[in-house]
Parts: C-alpha cells; sequence; structure tokens
C-alpha cells in the first residue's frame, strides 16, 4: 500500500506502516525528525501529481481549534481561518481512495462536516485524554486496543490520566510536542487500515 502521512515532521505515523511494509512517505514544510522518505514543502504540490492509496492527514489546529475560540473573530477578519479550511478541503477531497483527517475539537465539524469518530489516546494504551476527531473517507473507525475508561476524579487516579499536552510549560517547541501523534494510535492506524484490501476499496 502506498501510504502518505500529510503534516507530519515527527515521522510516528510514517514509520508505523513502513515497519509493516508499506511504501510510506510523510509530508511537512518542516525537514522530517527521523530518516526516511519525506517531501518537505506544501502537500498540494504533490496531491494529483503522484499516486497514493491511502492519505493520512493532519493539518496544523492552530486556526481551527474550539481551545483557541477567543481569537477567532481576529482570524476571521484577517481571512486566516478561511484560509485554513480550505487547506481541509483540499486534503479531504484529494484525489485518493482513502482518507483520513485527524484534527482536535474543532470548527471543522460546523464549517464542513461532522467527525466520522472521536478516539482518546488512553483507548490506544496511553494513559492521557486528549480528544481527537477523525474524518473518514472509505475507511472503518479505528478499534481501540484498550478498554480501561479514566476516572479523573478518583482519589487514586494517576496523574498521568491527565491532558498532559494542554500542561506543557511555554516554550518555542510546545506545539510541537502537542501535535504529536501518539505512537499507539499511529500502530493501530498501521495494523487496521493497513491490512485492508485497497483493490476493494478502489472498485
Amino acid at each position: 500500500m502506498r501510504v502518505l502521512v500529510a503534516c507530519e515532521f515527527s515521522g510516528t505515523v510514517r514509520r508505523a506502516f513502513a515497519l509493516r511494509g508499506h511504501d510510506a512517505m510523510s509530508c511537512d514544510l518542516l525537514p522530517t525528525e527521523l530518516s526516511g522518505p519525506h517531501y518537505q514543502g506544501d502537500v498540494r504540490d504533490i496531491l494529483g501529481k503522484w499516486q497514493f492509496d491511502l492519505l493520512i492527514a493532519h493539518p496544523p489546529c492552530t486556526h481551527l481549534a474550539v481551545s483557541g475560540a477567543r481569537h477567532f473573530a481576529a482570524k476571521q477578519a484577517s481571512g486566516v481561518q478561511e484560509e485554513a479550511l480550505q487547506f481541509v478541503r483540499a486534503l479531504l477531497n484529494a484525489p485518493i481512495p482513502m482518507i483520513a483527517l485527524e484534527n482536535p475539537i474543532s470548527i471543522i465539524s460546523s464549517r464542513i462536516r461532522k467527525p466520522d469518530q472521536i478516539i482518546q489516546p488512553w483507548q490506544f494504551g496511553h494513559g492521557e485524554t486528549k480528544a481527537t476527531c477523525l474524518w473518514l473517507k472509505n475507511l472503518p473507525k479505528l478499534v481501540p486496543t484498550h478498554s480501561e475508561k479514566p476516572d479523573l476524579f478518583a482519589a487514586e487516579a494517576p496523574k498521568e490520566r491527565d491532558p498532559r499536552v494542554w500542561r506543557l510549560p511555554p516554550s518555542p517547541d510546545r506545539w510541537k510536542e502537542r501535535s504529536r501523534t501518539f505512537t499507539g494510535i499511529a500502530e493501530a492506524m498501521a495494523n487496521q487500515w493497513g491490512a485492508l484490501d485497497v483493490q476493494q476499496v478502489a472498485a
């Protein structure tokens, strides 16, 4: 399977698919942190020009996430929010048979369409919470690999159940740490979506 992982500098999802024998490539404006096939540039440069079976996209959520709603008026006035939505539309409409687009709770739900699935890191072996939305095309929902539900209000609840990414101290690289895909989710994507029959999907 030929896999394109858009807006990924970490190489996490790309590596998960590559380790399972897939022809996987990442793409981002930044260089990759892990050696491997990587296109440094705008993913729109290659959409429709290079052939892929599966696109997994992680568009920047800076101007879309509802966590930044207090800044929406300024972002709408400047046009950056609409530009971000246009980028999302370009990814969702890419000429690729199977597509998964990942983002936190955002205005994609109200401006484009509701997500097909909302997952949590703890469902895939990570001890914390971070609601992650998935918009899917010709893909089944991810099946959680762990069933233990966190109880953040229990006295004995481990601190790692907290949304760690929101408690990171301010730093120039804070956004990078918050944007990394959890390895358990990446492995579930590779195991479950990588096992699909491309020919059946294309038909």
